[in-house]
């Protein structure tokens, strides 16, 4: 199949219905896709620069849990394709049109929408997910899937072994193909060459359209989870179906092995503070790959003294919209208006849209979610035993403060 016709012949599903859990409270009131990320980002806009760079242009965004902040940033952030020529993104609550529920789960969300694959007839469908962060351009799978004539494609990286356990893992053979799909199993299966590393699921698939829809309308069938690493794969993998796996460790360049489940608060954190390394391992300042967003309407960062206090951002990012008055930020990220004031100190933390730090006060190794604001004089992650009679603080110790949360 040549390039130039995969954006024609490809439907990108986006699965964006998930709660989110584990990222709670950053989830308490948007779902996990809209939750920002890197001072200018939702998580999605990762996924989604990923499809638009990759040059596919019709993409179905599932939405389900709390929903609104979602469809207001893919309206505004994305509305920039041309309907006319086929092109959309597109966003798809649960219609109940098969069946009188909410998706249930990821195979479920698909199943409930092949009146979609009917519409667009697509010779395959490329499924992903609006929850990692990530850099892939999707061709080369495509080119993989096609060359292999599977019936799905699983692509893969590879993380430490005892990573593994909360990850969908897999064994291939020689040829790339699956022999063995197992859900975040106990003792994770390890990579022959490299038996300190497992292969993992990265959620991305291209499928063949008739197998997925055969393979959804199976599992609909049965008492399942419905869900494509729990269900659907294993179920394909033991009928002998064409399951293969391209591991982006060995068929990407090594700038693209990037891969990061944000699930959690403390992969979350940490994902933001890699940003932060002299030579990050995910690089927001690549030409080549931009990663679009909503952009907004906002001044300059602004950065200026106040008396005899001086102003200073060090290995920051700092978003326009931000004005740090005789403060002091270290290694944060802030996220546009964000107000630091005299004598505030803000370390190793994450600022999202809207937060006022207030004059003296210090946060330090702490989330602060958006519109909070921190009063004068307030201490957040210096004492945990206190910060914990008041707020989340994670196993890796960072301090959650969430949205809507007042302090005297």
């Amino acid at each position: 199949m040549a390039q130039d016709t995969w954006s024609d012949r490809t439907l990108v599903m986006l699965l964006a219905g998930g709660q989110g859990e584990r990222l709670y409270p950053l989830t308490k009131r948007r779902a996990k896709p809209a939750v920002p990320f890197g001072g200018l980002y939702r998580i999605i806009d990762f996924t989604l620069s990923n499809c638009l760079n990759s040059g596919l242009k019709r993409i179905y965004v599932l939405t389900q849990h709390k929903s609104l902040s979602l469809d207001r940033h893919v309206r505004a952030a994305w509305s920039i394709l041309h309907p006319e020529l086929g092109e959309f993104i597109q966003t798809v609550p649960p219609q109940q049109q098969l069946v009188s529920r909410w998706y249930v789960g990821t195979a479920d969300a698909v199943f409930q929408n092949l009146d979609l694959l009917e519409e667009e007839r697509p010779e395959q469908v490329l499924i992903v997910s609006g929850d990692h962060i990530y850099h892939m351009d999707y061709r080369p799978v495509l080119q993989f899937h096609a060359e292999r004539q599977a019936d799905l494609t699983v692509c893969c990286t590879q993380v430490p072994h005892l990573e593994a356990t909360r990850m969908g893992v897999l064994q291939v053979d020689a040829a790339a193909r699956v022999q063995v799909f197992v859900e975040k199993p106990a003792q994770p299966p390890t990579i022959a060459a490299r038996p300190e590393r497992s292969l993992v699921n990265m959620g991305v698939y291209v499928f063949r359209t008739a197998a997925l829809v055969r393979g959804v309308i199976a599992d609909a069938k049965l008492e399942s989870a419905h869900d494509f690493g729990q269900n659907v794969i294993p179920s394909m993998v033991a009928a002998g179906a064409t399951v293969c796996a391209f591991d982006i460790v060995e068929r990407c360049p090594a700038a693209r092995h990037y891969w990061q489940d944000v699930g959690t608060l403390d992969s979350y954190y940490d994902a933001h503070m890699a940003l932060l390394l002299p030579e990050p391992p995910f690089n927001l300042f690549n030409d080549d790959w931009p990663v679009r967003r909503h952009a907004g309407q906002h001044p300059p960062a602004l950065i200026r003294n106040v008396g005899d206090r001086e102003a200073r951002a060090v290995n920051s990012i700092v978003s326009p919209g931000c004005v740090i008055s005789g403060g002091t930020v270290l290694r944060s990220i802030l996220s546009p208006r964000v107000i630091v004031e005299v004598g505030a100190v803000v370390e190793e933390s994450i600022l999202m849209p809207g937060v006022r730090v207030g004059a003296g006060s210090r946060v330090c190794h702490a989330i602060v979610d958006e519109n909070v604001v921190v009063p004068a004089g307030v201490r957040i992650g210096c004492d945990h035993a206190a910060d914990r009679r008041r707020f989340t603080v994670t196993e890796g110790g960072v301090v959650i403060v969430p949205e809507g949360t007042l302090m005297p």
